[in-house]
């Protein structure tokens, strides 16, 4: 992964803004030396605006992506997008990362824990490491370095 090749994600959307799917992105370009292009586009509502333009429009820009990420906290209030967006991702063999809900101790919906191959917290380093590792088979084994130091002995 580079900026010449970023990872090209999807994030679940219902064709529009939602705060979890800005906070994703706020996380994700807090992150250094990690690059992605984003195929969602929840602001484009096709000319027709029927079920089926609305699914064919989902079709493609799930399409182009590597990975789709599913926000557990859009599912209550947009459950039928949702659900239409798994079986895309899983009928177009795609990796699906589930996050769960933010701030929140709630349960992820078992309909989303069954079909995702990863689910993570409302963490960067979790988030990164997950796409990372189901769109491009990478390892991200990182380790924390805590610096102490130790009192002199008299």
């Amino acid at each position: 992964m580079s900026q010449d090749n970023p990872i090209r994600v999807f994030a679940s959307h219902a064709f529009q803004e939602h705060d979890d799917y800005n906070r994703l992105f706020e996380y994700l370009e807090s992150t250094t030396n990690f690059f992605y292009a984003n195929s969602a586009v929840p602001d484009t509502v096709p000319e027709e605006d029927t079920e089926e333009a609305l699914k064919d429009e989902l079709r493609e820009q799930i399409e182009p992506a590597e990975v789709v990420i599913i926000l557990a906290g859009l599912y209550e209030e947009f459950q039928e997008w949702i659900d239409f967006t798994l079986l895309v991702a899983k009928s177009s063999d795609k990796p699906v990362i589930a996050i769960e809900h933010f701030g929140s101790t709630q349960e992820i919906a078992p309909e989303i824990a069954e079909i995702a191959d990863e689910v993570v917290a409302w963490n960067e380093r979790s988030m990164v490491d997950a796409i990372r590792r189901q769109a491009r088979h990478e390892e991200t084994q990182r380790w924390d370095v805590v610096e102490f130091e130790m009192p002199e002995s008299e």
